[in-house]
């Protein structure tokens, strides 16, 4: 006789592509269908993973994605987004939007999630919330509560906080003391087989023919593209032969390719937007280039490892787990300047750069799935 199934519910505002909801849909996509059934509510259905997801949970969503409404239905879309975030009590919008006959609920993403469903009026369900933001660097939530007391508050709403770092987990507790005791360390699942078998699919990419640098991210503030670029720009006027590829999109990307073209660095550097198979020109790249102000777990750097890729990045959360320190990287200050350095120093030295490609392969091959999904499976059952 079959045991009773672990009913889940995940809560997400959106499957934009961004690290978190890349680890979400890996997650969603390998759990144990015969221990658990798992329902993914969106708050507003859109983002590039929706498609990737549906097949292993129930589906839902509150609101409707806007890019697809016109006339009167972006009307009621317009009002219907106010009363969720803005006019209604938490408690009803719960209620009345939010599928409530979990065993266990979970806010996947810090902010407006978290903030809702610690309002969940399923008394019985185990609550769960999912922090990836380093907040001592980057506390974007404060714009979601009234003060840290009330985001506190928030949390303390809840039976179990998942940190993806020791950074994050530090950053979290300073900012948040009073709920210590809650708080612990989950590491991303990462889909290692998934990632080899697509990293060697076949891409029309243009030929190499000089040292390539990658790096993969949303073209938002907090990954500081800019002073990647500013890096690319000193490097060219240095003599430097080299190319840069950054993969991604956001709000960024026009006025970092204002800045390429002002700058004559087309020659180099190429943004090729959001990629569904990112790992094909990562195989056909040389150094991995995190310039991020802030991270969580990394998801693409660890993407990176799998595929031998060695690693240049800031110094942000989780950078020192994954890279050990600086046996399969270079950590830098987080500084354009020390940045430049970093990348400088394997360009000058390709011989550091073999030395780390060597080592960089075994550290990939220890993000085995099943390790990874094993403490998240445990945390998920009642």
């Amino acid at each position: 006789m079959q045991s009773k199934l672990n009913n889940l519910l995940f809560l997400i505002e959106s499957l934009s592509g961004g690290g978190a909801e890349k680890v979400l849909t890996t997650l969603l996509q390998h759990l144990d269908s015969n221990k658990f059934d798992v329902t993914l509510c969106c708050i507003v259905d859109c983002g590039k993973y929706v498609n990737d997801v549906k097949p292993y949970v129930h589906y839902t969503s509150i609101l409707p994605n806007p890019e697809q409404i016109k006339g009167i239905r972006k009307l009621i879309y317009q009002l219907k987004y106010k009363l969720i975030y803005s006019w209604l009590p938490l408690r009803l919008v719960y209620k009345w939007f939010v599928p409530h006959h979990a065993d266990v609920e979970i806010a996947f993403v810090e902010g407006f999630a978290t903030k809702l469903l610690a309002h969940s009026t399923n008394k019985q369900a185990k609550k769960i919330a999912w922090v990836h933001t380093d907040f001592e660097k980057h506390h974007w939530t404060n714009v979601i509560f009234k003060n840290k007391q009330n985001e506190e508050q928030t949390y303390s709403r809840y039976h179990q906080i998942v940190t993806v770092s020791v950074t994050v987990q530090k950053a979290f507790i300073k900012a948040f003391p009073l709920v210590k005791s809650l708080v612990k360390i989950i590491y991303n699942p990462i889909d290692h087989e998934d990632i080899i078998k697509k990293g060697k699919q076949y891409e029309p990419l243009p030929s190499k023919s000089k040292i390539r640098l990658i790096s993969i991210g949303r073209l938002t503030k907090v990954k500081a593209y800019s002073r990647l670029l500013h890096i690319a720009l000193r490097l060219k006027q240095s003599g430097y032969a080299f190319e840069l590829w950054i993969l991604g999109d956001g709000e960024e990307r026009e006025m970092l390719q204002h800045y390429i073209c002002k700058k004559q660095l087309e020659d180099c550097v190429t943004l090729w937007g959001f990629q569904t198979n990112p790992y094909a020109f990562m195989t056909q790249s040389d150094l991995f280039v995190c310039s991020s102000i802030s991270e969580g777990y990394s998801t693409a750097v660890t993407e990176a490892l799998i595929l031998g890729l060695p690693v240049v990045t800031t110094d942000c959360s989780g950078m020192n787990e994954l890279l050990q320190g600086e046996k399969y990287g270079i950590i830098t200050e987080n500084s354009e300047a020390t940045l430049f350095e970093g990348i400088k120093q394997l360009l000058d030295h390709p011989e550091q750069l073999s030395h780390y490609k060597e080592k960089v392969i075994k550290r990939g091959k220890e993000f085995t799935l099943e390790v990874l999904m094993k403490p998240i499976e445990t945390l998920l059952t009642r």
